[in-house]
């Protein structure tokens, strides 16, 4: 196959799917003589495009073990150039090499061809499966070449396809911030949440308010203020959390955290003397370098990387087709008092 420049390239699945009007999975099933039920007329469309089009494994293919590799696929939208949700790539690792498999890793910046052809390089050399993700959680409409069983969902889930999937627990993250400062004696404790629509904003908001049911405290509208997820949310909200008589924040994530520690010391406020500050996400150059130091919520990106793997694996199994919830751990550090010792 010549390229619009005239030189000649390698004819790859994609090409043979298109060419049959199949997905890329069903051609890596009918050259790679799976097993798979694919229907018989399918399944010649895909034999006649490969003779027309010429396309022959490449050498590495040949070699593999017939019905899958020693690889394992991830895909990413960015993860591999973001500073803590990297960890996800590190935790798959490690549980790959566990099992004898290697990660093959392609970060596509979420652009539509280079995730098609990623797919369809990992399909070619027969990955054992493909961990798909993102570096936030957040549903996903999912490319054609992504098949069941073979497909793992990580920090993100589909409302469209049952494919396995494994997510931070939004809900016992929100619920444990808050705990954190019900602990310490706190009674009003003031929720800054995201504005943008998310399951960390609706998980979290939900676990701030199963925290003082359990404390058998009231909930009061009036403490949960929604902002920008950034620095600056966090700033504006300052003088509305004042206003409001609360001793402790829960803050949606510590860029929030770090626009409240900027309002309050403009106004001569400590923390924690004056107000105890809890965040979310636990971004080590945020959290750990602010004075004084952030508690917060991890995510946990290491252990979705490494239950991700295992789910892939069979070695871990969801329960029912609701996504696997990680539990977020907390992180205590020096941004927290007793309402007695202001």
């Amino acid at each position: 196959m010549k390229s619009e420049g005239g030189a000649h390239r390698a004819v790859t699945m994609r090409d043979v799917a298109q060419a049959a009007g199949v997905s890329v999975s069903t051609v890596s099933h009918v050259v790679n003589d799976t097993g798979a039920r694919i229907g018989a007329d399918a399944r010649e469309r895909v034999r006649r495009a490969i003779d027309e089009l010429g396309y022959r494994p490449n050498a590495m293919a040949k070699n593999l073990v017939k019905g899958s590799s020693r690889f394992i696929g991830l895909v990413a939208d960015a993860i591999a150039s973001t500073p803590f949700a990297g960890q996800i790539i590190h935790g798959a690792q490690d549980e790959a090499w566990q099992h004898g498999y290697v990660l093959l890793v392609a970060n596509t910046e979420g652009n539509a061809p280079a995730e098609a052809s990623a797919l369809s390089m990992m399909w070619e050399h027969k990955v054992r499966g493909i961990l798909y993700s993102t570096w936030y959680h957040r549903a996903v409409d999912l490319p054609e070449g992504l098949v069941e069983p073979d497909t793992v969902l990580v920090n993100c889930y589909s409302d469209r396809r049952p494919l396995p999937a494994v997510v931070p627990n939004e809900r016992s993250g929100g619920r444990d911030a808050t705990r954190m400062l019900l602990e310490q004696g706190h009674q009003r404790v003031a929720f800054l949440n995201t504005s943008t629509p998310s399951p960390a904003r609706d998980g979290r908001h939900e676990g701030y308010r199963q925290a003082l049911r359990a404390a058998k405290l009231p909930y009061d509208p009036a403490l949960v203020v929604d902002v920008q997820p950034d620095q600056e949310g966090g700033y504006s909200a300052v003088d509305r959390v004042v206003a409001s008589g609360a001793s402790a924040v829960f803050c949606h994530n510590d860029r929030v955290a770090m626009g409240l520690y900027d309002g309050l010391r403009e106004r001569g406020l400590r923390i924690p003397d004056d107000l105890s500050v809890v965040g979310f996400d636990n971004q080590e150059v945020i959290a750990a370098h602010l004075r004084p130091a952030l508690s917060t919520v991890a995510l946990p990106h290491y252990e979705l990387g490494r239950r991700g793997v295992r789910v892939l694996l069979g070695l871990d199994k969801p329960k029912g087709s609701e996504p696997m919830a990680v539990d977020c751990p907390s992180v205590p550090r020096s941004s927290i008092s007793r309402p007695s010792e202001r």
